[in-house]
C-alpha cells in the first residue's frame, strides 16, 4: 500500500484527535506489543504510538519496525509520537477511512 501525499495529510488531519494508545519502552517491540498494535489497527485503522524515554529505539525505528510487523504504513513521525495507518483486513468489513484519490493516479 502506498500513500499519496494527499492522503497522508488527511490521515495526519485525523490523527490530531485520537489519543496515543501504544507506548513503546524499554523491551522494544516484541510479540506482545505487536499483537496489541495488530488489534489496534483492526479495529481503528489509524492508531498513534509513543516511544517512551527509556527506549532503546528512536521513533523512526520503532515506527518502521512496528509497520513492518503489522503491515502497515507509517503515516508521520513526529518527536516521540508516530502514526500508522492500515485499511481492515477482515473479509466483509467496510474500511473506517476512506481515503481521497489522487486524480493522476485513478
Amino acid at each position: 500500500m502506498d500513500l499519496t501525499s494527499k492522503q497522508r495529510a488527511q490521515l495526519r488531519g485525523l490523527a490530531n484527535g485520537i489519543d496515543t494508545i501504544v507506548h513503546i519502552g524499554k523491551e522494544g517491540i516484541g510479540d506482545n506489543l505487536t499483537a496489541q498494535a495488530d488489534q489496534a489497527l483492526e479495529a481503528r485503522e489509524l492508531i498513534k504510538c509513543r516511544v517512551l524515554e527509556n527506549s532503546l529505539l528512536s521513533s523512526r525505528e520503532a515506527a518502521q519496525a512496528l509497520a513492518k510487523a503489522t503491515r502497515s504504513e507509517v503515516v508521520q513521525v513526529i518527536g516521540t509520537k508516530f502514526v500508522l495507518y492500515r485499511p481492515s483486513h477482515k473479509a466483509g468489513k467496510q474500511d473506517k477511512i476512506v481515503l481521497v484519490r489522487d486524480k493522476k493516479r485513478s
